[in-house]
């Protein structure tokens, strides 16, 4: 991992840096609507986490910052770390995230936690992480990980966003994942994306819960409909999604599973502003 060079070029902070946080570096920023950005900022050289897995986040603009869970979009292997936000009109964290530019300084506490991690699910043969909006970070993440195809014959990632330009980064981190020399071969082998609007339309429109109801999803993937033996799901988006989703499942014999208690789905319940 390398170092952290822009470090030495920081101004100075306006507070002094709360124990258990490191204070890192924006290295880029990409605005892809009104509603929603990307960003990347270095990596601590102490920081270890599991794909899939959120940090705390904030900013140091208050002697008592504000943090906001954000899954880290980035693999466990990347050298920087990458998130991808929602824009919020006067929430109390994104109204001044949204305009972080390079060289500006991010907090982040130090512990990283979550749910949606390979180690909370049995053992299956098709996997199937499925998104709305910015809840496609950890899936960002889990796609571009080699374990996720060591454990897996097929990797399904459903991205449901009203708006095809909200599609982008799904589309972006997809490419970039066929194209990896770490992971491109069994990606391109394995990895079905499955992209669908709300609110415009596109090459599929539809909430991805109705498209699972009435089986489209299925038939355009090419496979059959979930069955709790060999099919594991990773949920993350609005909570009306995660609630529907998780009925779903449960009705169809699925049990929820946890880093403790492993089982075959999970869901992750943390938000930003």
């Amino acid at each position: 991992m390398r170092e952290n060079s822009m470090v030495e070029e920081r101004l100075p902070l306006p507070f002094p840096i709360p124990p258990g946080v490191f204070a890192e570096t924006v290295t880029e920023v990409k605005h892809y609507t009104s509603r929603l950005f990307q960003f990347r900022m270095t990596r601590p050289r102490s920081f270890r986490f599991r794909s899939g897995e959120f940090v705390m986040i904030g900013l140091p603009n208050a002697e008592k910052p504000i943090y906001r869970a954000y899954s880290i979009s980035s693999p466990a292997w990347d050298d920087e770390l990458e998130f991808f936000s929602i824009k919020v009109p006067g929430g109390p964290l994104t109204e001044h995230l949204q305009k972080i530019v390079p060289g500006d300084t991010i907090l982040m506490r130090k512990k990283p936690t979550g749910t949606l991690i390979l180690d909370a699910l049995l053992a299956g043969s098709r996997l199937f992480m499925l998104s709305t909006g910015t809840g496609i970070a950890p899936f960002a993440s889990l796609m571009r990980d080699p374990e996720t195809y060591e454990k897996f014959r097929e990797v399904v990632v459903t991205h449901t966003c009203r708006e095809r330009a909200e599609l982008a980064y799904g589309y972006e981190t997809v490419a970039k994942t066929l194209d990896d020399p770490l992971v491109g071969d069994e990606a391109r082998e394995k990895l079905i994306h499955f992209p669908t609007t709300t609110r415009e339309p596109s090459q599929t429109v539809g909430r991805i819960t109705d498209k699972i109801d009435d089986l489209s999803l299925f038939r355009s993937i090419g496979g059959s409909p979930f069955n709790p033996e060999h099919d594991r799901v990773m949920i993350c988006g609005s909570m009306a999604m995660l609630q529907e989703l998780k009925s779903k499942l449960e009705g169809m014999g699925f049990t929820e599973g946890s880093n403790s208690s492993p089982g075959q789905f999970v869901i992750e319940r943390a938000f930003v502003d």
